[in-house]
C-alpha cells in the first residue's frame, strides 16, 4: 500500500464492540498489522476513539468486520451504519469478513455486498460438521486441503459467480472463502478463521493448526484479485 498525499499509512478500520466476540477484532488488528501492507490498524466502534460512521469510513481504505455472535443480534447492533459500509466499498473501499463478518456481508439479514447471500455451511448437504460448537473444519484452499478453525461458519450461496473469485471450499465443495467486487470497491469473506491464534485452539482442546498464510492471502486477494 502506498502512503496517502499527506504522508501517512492507510488507513485500516476494525470493528470492536457489542457485535464481535472478544479476541476476535484483535486477531483481524494483528492479521492486518503483521502483513507487508504498511496500514495503520485502528479500531471503530461505540467505545472507540473513531466511531463506525460515515466520516471515519471516509477516511480508510479497509473496514474489517470480526467474528461474533449471532446474525440476527449483530445486525440489530450494526443495521443504523448499513448504508455508510455499502457506500463507502462501492465507492471503491475493501470490506474483509471472518465469519460473522462474513455473514454480515450477505442480505438477510447483512449489508448485502455479495452476489447472492449466505447461510449456515452445518445446514448443508454433506457438511462435516453438523452442530455450532468450534471444531477444526477441512478446506481445500486454492487447491491445497488445509483444517481451520471454525465455529457456525457461513457458505456463499452465490447467485453470479462469474467475477466472484473462490479461494477455498468446504469439504462438500461448497464455498469457504470469496473475494467478490461491489460497485468499485471489493469483498473478500471466509467462513471458517484462518486469523484464529493458537489460544482459540487450545481453550477447546483442538489440535493447533497455524494458518495465517491462509488469512494473508485472503487480504492479499482483496487488494489483487
Amino acid at each position: 500500500m502506498t502512503r496517502t498525499p499527506d504522508g501517512r499509512l492507510p488507513l485500516a478500520l476494525v470493528y470492536r464492540g457489542p457485535a464481535a466476540s472478544p479476541g476476535c477484532p484483535e486477531a483481524v488488528a494483528a492479521l492486518l498489522s503483521s502483513g507487508p501492507w504498511d496500514l495503520d490498524v485502528r479500531y471503530t466502534g461505540p467505545h472507540e476513539s473513531l466511531p463506525l460512521s460515515a466520516e471515519s469510513l471516509s477516511r480508510a481504505v479497509l473496514y474489517a468486520q470480526p467474528g461474533g455472535g449471532t446474525l440476527d443480534a449483530a445486525y440489530r447492533v450494526l443495521r443504523p451504519q448499513r448504508r455508510a459500509v455499502r457506500d463507502f466499498v462501492h465507492g471503491g473501499g475493501h470490506y474483509l469478513g471472518f465469519c460473522l463478518g462474513a455473514y454480515l456481508a450477505g442480505a438477510t439479514p447483512g449489508f448485502g455486498l455479495l452476489p447472492g447471500d449466505t447461510d449456515q455451511y452445518i445446514a448443508t448437504p454433506g457438511a462435516a460438521v453438523h452442530d455450532e460448537e468450534s471444531t477444526v473444519v477441512r478446506v481445500t484452499w486454492r487447491a491445497c486441503p488445509r483444517a481451520v478453525y471454525f465455529q457456525d461458519g457461513p457458505v456463499f450461496l452465490l447467485d453470479d459467480d462469474t467475477a466472484v473469485r473462490v479461494l477455498a471450499r468446504y469439504d462438500n465443495g461448497t464455498p469457504a472463502a470469496v473475494v467478490a467486487p461491489f460497485g468499485a470497491g471489493r469483498v473478500a469473506v471466509a467462513g471458517p478463521h484462518p486469523e484464529a491464534t493458537d489460544d482459540w485452539y487450545t481453550d477447546h482442546g483442538l489440535p493447533v493448526q497455524h494458518t495465517l498464510d491462509l488469512a494473508r492471502d485472503l487480504v492479499e486477494s482483496m487488494w489483487r484479485e
